[in-house]
């Protein structure tokens, strides 16, 4: 199937961007707000109970493994006048290029501080004040290409909306990015009932210069019939991973190509809110980090055509208190998480540790908590969670992404405006 690329100028649409749990009114026994950890060496830094009473790991340490600190950091504030930022990604000449979620602006930041004004070129998207940006990162030949690809979000004038996937190129020296094309176009359009549409959005590149992107469930049918939700349905891209060329297509080693009424992007399924997304760059195993309702954040390895369960199992319960479908967490033929988070932390982002400033993370990842207000340092010994660490939760602020720079330091978003820097001690 050929797909035409589409230029921005012969769009006309209007949109927003947010996602995240609603913030429904705690009910009893709520226990989603900011965690105080417990630094305890060997013990979970968790003290709170789960939201779902009954639930139990199916292996050891899916859950609340023990707290280890191996190093102290020192964190330096970079910028404090950024606004709602989204993600970063790393310039080769040492300045940051970060996405503003809304209105939708991309920034240049340089090392001393200093903020562009909005890059031009995205206003032909869509009216202004009316584009949501959600992540951005450079294409593997960057250094010759300069093309940057960013996925956002519309709101069209029937307020209806999806998650698509545009690239453009990057004129550094002009402030502007030339070019813009849309190539994906989730699907269907949906009714967007708030800002906080689980859009999904995030994006990788996989060794060989493939696109794999994340695509939120936007509360799919899930109340109708847990079995039917559309995250369980392969006519649709919600709730799932795509896989896709540089140019927006399905990739040729997609599972569900041959599948009768299935949608060739589709990769994986059965996916919540998806919002972390990253390579394992010593295996190039793909993981992802997705909401939960109240309890139940996962962090899954994404393998060929599996299916990862929502909302069929899940180890959380509804924002009402009540358990969602059957209440079960665990089924044949639905993968287990290889972590999960009961209470929820709202992990926004997902990076591996890969640099020798900081020797003793090796192994480590890094989670992004938007309740959870933090930085979860995660340790990996054959593909399974053997020490957690939370990070900057004194700063009692909602992070938003953490991204491992080419100088092996650790940058950190806060929601609202601040790019921050973590160094050894």
């Amino acid at each position: 199937m050929k797909r035409v690329l589409i230029p921005l100028l012969a769009l006309a649409s209007t949109a927003l961007a947010q996602e995240e749990a609603p913030r429904a009114a705690p009910t009893p026994g709520d226990t989603r707000e900011f965690p105080t950890p417990r630094y305890i060496e060997g013990q979970s830094w968790e003290a709170r109970p789960p939201e779902k009473p009954d639930d139990k790991p199916l292996f050891p340490q899916q859950t609340r493994a023990p707290y280890r600190k191996p190093v102290a950091t020192r964190t330096a504030t970079i910028t404090d006048k950024l606004h709602l930022p989204w993600a970063i990604a790393f310039l080769p000449d040492g300045k940051y290029l970060v996405s503003e979620k809304f209105p939708g602006h991309l920034r240049i930041v340089a090392p001393d501080g200093a903020v562009s004004e909005p890059l031009a070129g995205l206003d032909a998207l869509t009216p202004a004040k009316k584009l949501g940006l959600l992540d951005v990162a450079l294409a593997p030949d960057f250094a010759r290409s300069r093309r940057v690809y960013f996925s956002f979000y519309q709101l069209l004038a029937d307020r209806n909306g999806n998650t698509n996937l545009a690239y453009g190129t990057l004129d550094e020296a002009g402030n502007a990015v030339h070019g813009v094309t849309v190539v994906f176009r989730g699907l269907p359009l949906d009714a967007v009932k708030n800002y906080s549409s689980k859009q999904g959005g995030r994006i990788a590149f996989a060794r060989d210069g493939s696109i794999f992107l994340a695509m939120g469930d936007r509360d799919g049918n899930i109340q109708a019939d847990y079995d039917a939700a559309l995250a369980q349905k392969l006519d649709n891209h919600m709730g799932k991973i795509l896989h896709l060329t540089p140019d927006g297509l399905p990739s040729a080693d997609n599972p569900f190509l041959k599948t009768a009424g299935a949608l060739p992007e589709i990769w994986t399924y059965g996916m919540r809110s998806p919002q972390g997304l990253a390579f394992d760059p010593r295996t190039g195993q793909l993981w992802e980090t997705e909401h939960g309702p109240r309890g139940g954040d996962e962090l899954n390895h994404i393998q060929r055509g599996k299916n990862y369960g929502w909302p069929i199992i899940t180890h959380g319960i509804d924002y009402s208190g009540k358990p969602l479908g059957a209440g079960i967490t665990a089924k044949e033929g639905l993968e287990q998480p290889v972590y999960y988070w009961d209470p929820v932390i709202a992990p926004g982002s997902l990076a591996f540790y890969r640099g020798s400033l900081f020797p003793q993370w090796k192994d480590s990842l890094f989670v992004s908590g938007l309740r959870g207000m933090g930085v979860y340092r995660l340790e990996m010994k054959n593909d399974r969670i053997v020490a957690e660490e939370p990070l900057l939760n004194d700063l009692k602020t909602r992070i938003r992404d953490a991204r491992v720079g080419p100088d092996g330091a650790l940058y950190v978003l806060t929601e609202q405006k601040a790019l921050l820097k973590l160094t050894p001690q």
